[in-house]
């Protein structure tokens, strides 16, 4: 009889059905194990590349997934948020309770009060307490509007870093091309170092003395209870009396030490310019805004150097001389001028 051929044998449940030998059927059982351990062997490595697989799968999620070490602010970033909102004020000679924020050594220096900046209690930083109203008076002065809290969050996240400097050295600033000409930027410096302490809704008052705000241009030209800006007419104008010290009580309430010289320079030569914004537009002349002056008499319809107009229609009360004190309230002009409504001694 003749070897049935092995070649595509059926299952081993078919093989006793087979007309095969001994040997044969011994030959077919033996190359039927070899083919499970074959499937085997396959089906266990396919089972280690898939866990190998998912291992590595799950690593790279891993990665992705993990949070990013968020790099700490640095003081250059530090520095121009404060020196957007805070140095107008705080620094130089007259810087608040001596908290000058214009240098990373200014900061760290604090003010007359300590440290300003407290890397081992962070949220106990007076800058911070100030900053979010948990100290008053709320800073800046001269808000609303107040840092974004994500602003304030950036001073944080500096000051939890340990308030570093970074080992880089600040260039100089260097001084602005002097032109010549006086706008609102020069005495506003001025205003926010030694006025907006107290005329500000912010301040260290209840309420701004007679109403008068001084943090922007337009305020400064509204007034108070009366007008403080005539432009084109300093003499007239009562925020320059008030500094210049014609006017009493002069200003700042906390002098002295009073505005510098050139300060006071400063404010007269902007008014008597026009009262320039910072894009070289002279203010309107506030026709028929009503004004005080009170001081000294030093000529016919004068006070201090400042004169006004006498009309039928003036209120006359005193016989004035000069050198008597007096007061003449009025209203402003087209021309920029004074016309009395009212004079009387003192």
């Amino acid at each position: 009889m003749g070897a049935t051929p092995l070649v595509g044998l059926p299952q081993r449940s078919f093989l006793r059905k087979l007309p095969l030998t001994r040997q044969e059927r011994g030959i077919a059982m033996a190359i039927g194990r070899e083919r499970r351990l074959i499937r085997a062997g396959r089906a266990a490595r396919r089972g280690r590349l898939a866990t190998g697989a998912l291992a590595w799968a799950l690593a790279v999620a891993a990665a992705f997934a993990a949070p990013v070490a968020a790099q700490s602010p640095l003081w250059p970033e530090v520095s121009a948020l404060l020196s957007e909102r805070c140095v107008a004020c705080h620094s130089g000679e007259f810087a608040p309770l001596g908290l000058s924020l214009d240098s990373h050594e200014g900061v760290m220096a604090g003010s007359e009060n300590g440290p300003v900046v407290r890397p081992d209690d962070v949220a106990a930083s007076p800058i911070l307490r100030r900053l979010r109203g948990e100290a008053q008076p709320r800073m800046p002065l001269d808000g609303p509007p107040f840092l974004e809290p994500e602003q304030i969050a950036l001073i944080e996240g500096w000051i939890t870093a340990g308030a570093p400097r970074d080992g880089a050295a600040e260039p100089a600033p260097e001084p602005p091309e002097d032109d010549g000409i006086v706008t609102f930027a020069d005495v506003d410096a001025i205003l926010r170092q030694r006025c907006i302490v107290c005329h500000s809704d912010n301040g260290r008052m209840a309420a701004p003395p007679e109403g008068l705000r001084l943090t922007t241009l337009a305020l400064v030209l509204r007034g108070g209870d009366r007008v403080v800006v005539i432009p084109g007419n300093p003499d007239a104008s009562e925020l320059w009396r008030r500094v210049v010290g014609h006017a009493t009580p002069r200003m700042p309430f906390d002098g002295p030490p009073w505005l510098t010289e050139p300060q006071i320079e400063t404010i007269g030569q902007w008014i008597a310019e026009g009262a320039i914004d910072d894009a070289g537009r002279p203010a309107p002349i506030p026709v028929g805004a009503e004004l005080r002056l009170r001081g000294s008499v030093t000529g016919p319809s004068e006070i201090d150097g400042a004169g006004f107009v006498v009309t039928g229609a003036t209120r006359v009360e005193d016989r004035l001389s000069v050198g008597m004190e007096a007061e003449m309230r009025g209203v402003v002009d087209a021309a920029g001028g004074v016309v009395a409504t009212r004079l009387r001694a003192r």
